[in-house]
């Protein structure tokens, strides 16, 4: 141990065990410091370590292996302790935590001196011609960083002696037992606090004491929460307090349960309990649930867990179901716990899977569902190698599958569910019902062609003869145009039934158009709204095959009929605006 450390040891010593002392003499490895004043502590002296520095930091060869920088804000603390307690008489506990907990002023105190040989004189020098603005490094020393006291700082004061004030109430929580450096969280969210009159502090304070808690919980409590100490007692706290009471839980269990790291939002807090006992849960099962699930009490927890109630609720959760999961909570912050609920019904959205199931799985794992992170859904799908419809059929016979997929595993790819192959051989069955020849360049365009599973063409078939269309009309027209049974049953019919009651024209007029179903209804409107108009202004043949007029290229619809006529352009825009946008 180099004399240094030895030397700092020796300044720790609680000034209380110097008092007692009757023979002041300290022993350190094989080192006997005497302190020539017992009571230098207690009195406004100037410190008599000056000697005694030198001599061991002079004498001691280990020293060159501290940095030229720290052994200089070593010595700089050392002479702002000194300025402090004997020339500007601060408590020395005062002095010494204010001079030892703000190293940037100490710092930037060393850039404006001329240091000479010895540091602490040079400083000392400085302090005598430059005063100092006491509250920056109070307010460092309380915690606070320079970019967070700048705007605190007044503007008519140096000195801290001037604001009474502001020391009276600094020390009544020095006396109740709250951290130096954690006031700062307190003088930044409740500075009001600190212009209390004379003993209104130690009252608030005492109304807490009353109500059955020490003072080591309300003094970690009053810096997580400063707001208790602003206005009457916190009435959101005191009733939660009852609560948790009355379910079991004494103070020093609750004390223990808080955080020295976190923030609390009482009435944010009391309002999710409240939701909770709505639910149907006792004071005992509440108590429970923050026994066992402490982190619910922090404030961004609290605000998290009604978000995710929020969110499960829409998926048709019941709030029994909600604290039951709450109760069994895996071991996961609750944030990443709704962000992997949101992971994963955007992978559900993204394949298509329906709404309903989407929230029957939801309601039925979500405990499971929130344990991890999947990968991204275009990963999945590529490692997965298997279309979006047989993922949702895998996730709805097994959920538990995606365990398999979480982030950092391996993925495998899905077993043949033997789907496919079945599907073909209906495509090809009802190809050949038709007439096709099998192998034939007609069958296998046709085969190409066709999107979808082939139970649905069956179907999408029948649609077409159910409208009115002959069995055998229907299979000229798929023979020339294979692609029409890419369309649902569904949109099949709601095209039918535009042409025939929106555009007029008969049901066979798709035996020679049957590419009409192809298009868009939008399209089909927008055409013949735009060739009765230049059919009435005389521009056009009137004669022209419904085929003609939807069928062919925009290019070719705009040059040869709409240009025929000078305002054939501006009508077609206004038409296009109007059909297109509705």
């Amino acid at each position: 141990m180099n004399h240094l450390h030895k030397l700092q040891i020796l300044k720790n010593v609680s000034p209380n065990f110097v008092g007692r002392c009757r023979n002041p003499i300290w022993q350190v490895g094989s080192l006997c410091y005497i302190v020539e004043n017992p009571r230098f502590y207690g009195t406004k002296t100037m410190v008599q370590t000056e000697n005694l520095d030198r001599n061991l930091i002079g004498n001691d060869q280990s020293i060159s292996k501290i940095s030229d920088a720290a052994r200089r804000e070593a010595q700089a603390s050392t002479a702002l302790l000194e300025y402090l307690h004997s020339t500007r008489s601060f408590q020395f506990l005062d002095a010494e935590h204010m001079s030892k907990y703000s190293p940037v002023f100490v710092k930037n105190l060393l850039k404006k001196v001329n240091i000479d040989a010895d540091i602490r004189r040079s400083i000392a020098r400085y302090l005598r011609y430059h005063p100092i603005n006491e509250f920056e490094i109070f307010f460092e020393s309380m915690g606070l960083k320079p970019q967070e006291y700048g705007s605190l700082l007044p503007r008519d004061l140096m000195y801290l002696s001037d604001d009474d004030l502001l020391l009276e109430n600094y020390h009544v929580m020095c006396n109740y037992g709250i951290a130096r450096n954690k006031m700062g969280k307190i003088y930044k969210e409740a500075t009001e606090v600190f212009r209390y009159d004379y003993g209104v502090l130690a009252l608030k304070l005492k109304a807490y004491e009353k109500l059955g808690l020490s003072s080591s919980f309300i003094a970690k409590v009053v810096v997580r929460s400063p707001d208790l100490l602003i206005g009457d007692a916190n009435i959101d706290f005191i009733k939660i307090l009852e609560l948790l009471r009355k379910g079991g839980l004494e103070y020093r269990r609750i004390e223990k349960l808080l955080s020295d790291k976190s923030t609390y939002n009482w009435s944010q807090l009391l309002s999710l309990l409240n939701l909770f006992g709505k639910a149907g849960y006792n004071d005992e099962q509440l108590s429970e649930l923050i026994s066992q699930k402490p982190w619910i009490l922090r404030e961004d927890s609290v605000d998290r867990a009604l978000l995710l109630i929020g969110f499960l609720l829409k998926f048709g959760s019941t709030m029994n179901q909600i604290c039951s999961l709450f109760l069994q909570f895996p071991k996961v912050q609750v944030e990443k716990f709704a962000s992997n609920l949101r992971h994963c019904f955007l992978f559900l959205n993204e394949i298509n899977m329906e709404a309903y199931e989407i929230g029957k799985l939801f309601r039925s794992h979500p405990i499971f569902i929130g344990s991890f992170t999947l990968k991204k859904t275009n990963s999945l799908l590529s490692r997965l190698n298997a279309g979006k419809k047989r993922i949702c059929e895998v996730i709805q016979e097994n959920p538990e599958i995606m365990k398999k997929w979480v982030k950092g595993s391996k993925i495998e790819w899905l077993p043949d569910s033997g789907e496919e192959l079945r599907s073909q051989m209906l495509k090809t069955k009802f190809f050949l019902d038709l007439g096709f020849v099998e192998n034939s360049d007609e069958m296998k365009r046709a085969l190409k062609v066709f999107r979808g599973r082939g139970a649905e063409l069956q179907e999408r078939f029948d649609c077409l003869v159910i409208a009115g269309l002959d069995r055998k009309d229907v299979c000229e027209m798929i023979k020339v145009s294979p692609q029409i049974l890419n369309q649902k049953k569904e949109v099949i019919e709601m095209k039918i039934d535009f042409l025939i009651n929106d555009l007029g024209f008969p049901i066979s007029s798709l035996v020679r158009f049957p590419s009409y179903l192809s298009y868009t209804m939008q399209r089909a409107k927008l055409r013949l709204t735009m060739y009765n108009w230049l059919k009435e202004q005389g521009k056009v043949n009137p004669m022209l095959s419904f085929s003609t007029i939807v069928g062919c290229t925009d290019n070719v619809f705009l040059s040869q009929y709409v240009d025929r006529h000078p305002r054939g352009p501006e009508i077609w825009e206004d038409l296009k605006k109007e059909i297109c946008s509705a």
